[in-house]
């Protein structure tokens, strides 16, 4: 998963296309229920089991993005 992949991803779940590579899920509207359509997201388009407490620590699509990259799969 690259940032621009995370971005897209962000836009579509939050339906905000404002969002970019730095911009915090939560503060862009984003909630715990929302959160986890990401996390599945990344899981079926990526082979990528995150858990909601990742989530927490990779909130913007650059973080979550190196993340992704750097998870076992």
């Amino acid at each position: 998963m690259n940032v621009h992949q995370a971005t897209v991803l962000f836009r579509r779940v939050l339906e905000n296309p404002e969002v970019t590579g730095e911009s915090d899920f939560f503060d862009a509207g984003g909630d715990s229920l929302l959160a986890t359509r990401v996390l599945s997201a990344v899981a079926r388009e990526h082979g990528v089991e995150l858990t909601f407490e990742d989530f927490l620590m990779a909130s913007t699509p650059a973080a979550l993005a190196t993340t992704v990259t750097g998870a076992p799969r």
